[in-house]
């Protein structure tokens, strides 16, 4: 009892110090590129949207109130609060499945995971809600599946898996992954299931709360699904080992390189039988995640890949881990095992180096250019100097409407979603200037529709254009097409400790004379 009373103990501590230092991210950094454009889900909700479900647009109202504190912090809220909920959810995952220990291992690893501490626990991306969603799905999976059918309440425990997996399916599409792994186990291990009713409501009851991303795909001839079809289509692409090496590289770093040599341990542990846990457990949590992973490993052999589509399917593996640990640690008094400090640790490291060279630059790669001749390039510019852009922009703008060198209801346009959505939140929106996306559909994406809700395209109209060295695009050769004049770029210097980090360029577009066609199926 003085054991449990101190593992909770710790536990909490472990919540509130985790909680707080994300805070403090998430209220100081910038937001970046995806994140400036799932706010957009938020300020133009839909039944579902062209990248991902509405989930991520739903968490950002909730929690900003719709929008009525649009800081970064309060975009951010829900990974925060999610961050932390989610902590206790994997520590009662590990209490379920063996003990307090493992669920208090369980909610340490999960802290020092890269993708849980700042991916799903700072950034607000789908993956936030699907995060949470995913791992209350798992924890009411072990206690649904795994159990026998007839027993009281089993099938109310169905169906709450089934509607939590529902929701996670609403944040993001990988999350079917959940159901696969719950059938697996059904039709290798317990049968029973088949012949109960409880079952199929499940399956139809997750059905029934998807039915919003089918809706909005029959109105456009389910562009969503071909847009991510083409992402995966393997047909016609030959195998490259780049792609397949930069995926597993970003596996290692995503989820801790700690931690991901440990889940490579405790897997082989588990294949030689030396792992002592309630075989169910062990194999519907393997039978949920190894399926993941392997899909979008095979995947990256053909096409490139993101290494967090896969991250769910570690994170639960994190429990067996947890429970390994537990197994080799249960003959000694409690204290946290130097394995897990060690992944801490790292994360600290990760943190500190990544939050100052957004901040500060500590690490010059311009200056590595010059040096050693290698061709670099600095990530953390991403997420620096679009406020210095928007303080900028908006003195610019004053001054050509008040010498009427610019329409005052003149628009900001871009032709790729981002860096678009950053100026649209850092330049445009602060001043009440609307912003539009010129371009095909699979450059700017959701902008397509916001173009439609805004009122679309009127002959004559003046607009701004922004672009920086960090993804430069010239109008030139593209806007040209559509606008009667392109004035010359005034420069806007962005600066990180006393020293110019990047510049931005805008460029006045002079009178729409032809309005860009809309790429949108006709619903």
């Amino acid at each position: 009892m003085h054991e449990q009373k101190k593992i909770r103990q710790y536990l909490f501590i472990l919540i509130t110090l985790s909680t707080l230092i994300r805070a403090f991210i998430a209220a100081t950094i910038e937001l970046g590129n995806d994140e400036v454009y799932y706010r957009l889900y938020a300020l133009f909700p839909d039944w579902s949207h062209f990248d991902h479900p509405l989930m991520v647009g739903l968490t950002i109202q909730f929690f900003s109130l719709d929008l009525l504190f649009d800081s970064e912090f309060f975009i951010r809220l829900g990974s925060i609060v999610f961050g932390a909920i989610n902590t206790w959810v994997i520590y009662q995952i590990g209490l379920t499945i063996k003990n307090e220990r493992t669920g208090f291992y369980a909610a340490l690893l999960y802290t020092a995971s890269i993708y849980a501490f700042i991916i799903t626990g700072v950034f607000i991306l789908p993956d936030t809600p699907q995060n949470f969603f995913w791992l209350l799905s798992i924890l009411y999976m072990i206690k649904a599946v795994t159990m026998c059918p007839n027993l009281p309440m089993s099938g109310l425990k169905m169906l709450r898996m089934g509607f939590v997996i529902g929701l996670a399916i609403l944040s993001k599409y990988t999350s079917v992954f959940l159901w696969l792994g719950a059938l697996l186990y059904i039709l290798i291990y317990n049968r029973d299931w088949l012949k109960s009713k409880w079952l199929y409501y499940s399956i139809g009851l997750t059905a029934i709360i998807s039915v919003p991303i089918l809706i909005w795909n029959l109105q456009y001839d389910f562009i969503s699904f071909t847009y991510h079809g083409e992402r995966v289509d393997m047909s016609g692409y030959t195998v490259n080992m780049d792609y397949f090496l930069m995926e597993l590289l970003g596996e290692f770093l995503y989820n801790n390189p700690v931690n991901f040599i440990l889940i490579i341990l405790t897997l082989i542990i588990i294949s030689i039988k030396k792992f002592k846990l309630t075989k169910a457990y062990t194999r519907n949590i393997l039978l949920v995640s190894i399926p993941l992973i392997l899909t979008f490993l095979v995947f990256s052999l053909f096409r490139k890949t993101l290494p967090h589509w896969s991250a769910p399917a570690y994170t639960t593996l994190l429990v067996l881990v947890a429970a390994w640990l537990d197994q080799m640690y249960k003959k000694e008094a409690f204290r946290i095992p130097p394995i897990i400090l060690g992944s801490l640790s790292a994360l600290l490291i990760i943190i500190v180096l990544g939050y100052s060279q957004i901040k500060f630059g500590i690490i010059d790669f311009s200056k590595l250019e010059e040096k050693y001749g290698m061709v670099t390039d600095d990530p953390s510019l991403d997420m620096f100097g679009f406020d210095q852009v928007g303080e900028a922009f908006e003195k610019i703008v004053k001054q050509d409407q008040a010498t009427d060198l610019m329409d005052k209801e003149s628009i900001l346009v871009g032709n790729f979603w981002f860096p678009l959505a950053n100026f649209d939140y850092y330049a445009a929106s602060p001043i009440g200037m609307k912003s539009y996306g010129i371009g095909r559909l699979d450059q700017i994406h959701k902008y397509a529709w916001i173009n439609l809700e805004m009122g679309g395209f009127r002959k004559g109209m003046d607009a701004y254009y922004l672009t920086t060295t960090r993804d430069f695009r010239s109008p030139y050769g593209n806007l040209d097409t559509y606008f009667e004049e392109i004035l010359p770029a005034d420069t806007i210097n962005i600066y990180r400790n006393n020293t110019i980090a990047k510049k931005a360029f805008l460029f006045r577009l002079k009178n729409l004379r032809q309005i860009p066609e809309s790429e949108i199926p006709a619903p």
